[in-house]
């Protein structure tokens, strides 16, 4: 199964990492062998900051700066005990991974999968250092989450495991230490139950301690939407910048079928392209004429009320579905953009190669780290491609999910529009910093990348590190 096989290949060790190159890692590498995609997005964005490595004045200070950033400050696990509906009980395990505070208080959303561990974690945890960086917010990074399983689990076992997750995890977070979100598994109702739980446990009310929850509560409007809309605005300026075109008639592969592929969708429909084709694990669901704000509405529906899988959408949609495949193994699906917005490693270098082979013009990452080694070689081979990764084109979630920290610490509440707007601000500067850090020779992606890093090395360094 090409889809399923995304998520083996996450933990693949023979596809992750380069022991020839980086000597100065290797003490790293020693260490961790076990987490390939922790490893592995080390030494991607070390090979886009290497020419700092060689700065004749600050090469060795980059370098143990890098070295720092690699460790998390602090490493919090422990167990969540939950009754089923049957009165059974069940322990999964939990993590809270906060790795630098060098901007601001740990950032970044928690997850629960059931092939998360504290080497996923630590992969996300990293890439969310330098993803708050590019944001120009005051925030650190973090990651979090568990190995629950929520596909097939009742509203009340969800509610029941979110509660005792909370216990737990509410000694460690506050408005200026660690203000977690949500991500794969946990969604808008999963942040409501832990924020109850939290507001029981601590009395108070009000407080940024996570982000993510519904306006009701101290929500921000655009929250959902914030991860999709900003990835399609950065394509939106690379495209119109780089290719002198617009996104109006270009066929866009998007992956996953989720919180991100669903507005990255909405708004690549709402600017006039073609969306050919959404996923989950067991297939594809293909829209050759492009799909139509009815089928996005099926779609919204049976993933977010329904949780059903898109092999039943098939007679509610005008798209058909491809078991056994992914969009990236779809050799007669022509696309110009693609949207990886599933999760990490799902572009092998085949996949790539079969992109480039179409005539696909360019790759904005709404997953973390959805390339493989192997895709990121291929596409930087062809430096014509525009390539842009999560750090910079995803960011958008956590770039609202500050805005909301702002707005819970002001005790204000900011009408839609304006949060668009902020968001809108918030890409163009991101995908500015981008370009002024890439200089003339150097890729978008090498730019995101020393743009994030150097200016939480500049932070380390006048914070006497």
């Amino acid at each position: 199964m090409a889809a399923a096989a995304t998520t083996n290949q996450a933990n693949n060790p023979q596809s992750c990492t380069n022991p020839t190159k980086f000597d100065f890692l290797n003490d790293l590498r020693s260490k961790y062998p076990h987490q390939p995609v922790f490893l592995q997005a080390v030494e991607e964005m070390a090979l886009s900051i290497e020419p700092l490595f060689s700065d004749p004045v600050n090469g060795n200070f980059y370098k143990k700066a890098f070295l720092y950033l690699t460790e998390p400050e602090r490493t919090i696990s422990f167990h969540v005990p939950w009754m089923d509906d049957q009165g059974v009980q069940h322990v999964n395990r939990g993590w809270r991974v906060e790795f630098s505070s060098a901007l601001g208080p740990y950032k970044g959303g928690l997850r629960f999968h059931p092939t998360v561990d504290d080497g996923i974690l630590k992969f996300l945890g990293f890439e969310q250092i330098f993803k708050n960086s590019l944001t120009g917010l005051p925030l650190g990074g973090g990651k979090g989450g568990s190995d629950f399983n929520p596909k097939g689990k009742s509203e009340g076992e969800i509610r029941r495991f979110c509660e005792s997750f909370m216990t737990e995890l509410c000694r460690y977070i506050d408005a200026s230490t660690d203000v977690p979100a949500g991500d794969i598994g946990v969604g808008g109702r999963e942040i409501g139950y832990m924020y109850g739980t939290y507001k029981r446990l601590a009395n108070k009310h009000g407080e940024g301690v996570l982000t993510g929850k519904s306006p009701l509560f101290g929500g921000i409007h655009l929250r959902p939407e914030a991860t999709g809309f900003g990835t399609v605005y950065m394509a939106q300026h690379a495209i119109e910048d780089k290719l002198k075109r617009s996104l109006e008639g270009t066929r866009c592969a998007v992956s996953g079928s989720g919180n991100v592929a669903q507005f990255a969708s909405k708004m690549l429909i709402q600017l006039g392209a073609k969306v050919v084709c959404v996923s989950d694990s067991n297939g594809v669901l293909v829209f050759e004429g492009g799909m139509t704000n009815s089928d996005l509405e099926q779609i919204i529906l049976a993933k977010t009320v329904e949780r059903a899988r898109l092999s039943a959408l098939e007679t509610r949609v005008s798209g058909k579905y491809i078991p056994d495949h992914s969009p990236w193994t779809l050799p007669t699906l022509n696309v110009d953009f693609a949207f990886p917005c599933a999760t990490q490693n799902e572009i092998d270098g085949k996949g790539a190669n079969l992109l480039i082979q179409k005539g696909a013009m360019g790759v904005f990452e709404g997953a973390n780290l959805p390339v493989t080694t192997e895709g990121q070689e291929v596409l930087r081979a062809h430096r014509d491609v525009l390539y842009i990764p999560g750090k910079a084109a995803n960011a958008g979630g956590v770039g609202v999910s500050g805005l909301e920290m702002s707005q819970n610490a002001s005790r204000t509440y900011w009408k839609r529009e304006k949060v668009d707007a902020m968001l809108k601000d918030m890409m163009a500067g991101i995908y500015q910093q981008m370009k002024d850090n890439a200089g003339e020779d150097g890729t978008l992606e090498e730019g995101c990348n020393r743009a994030g890093f150097l200016k939480v090395a500049q932070a380390l360094k006048e914070l006497g590190w």
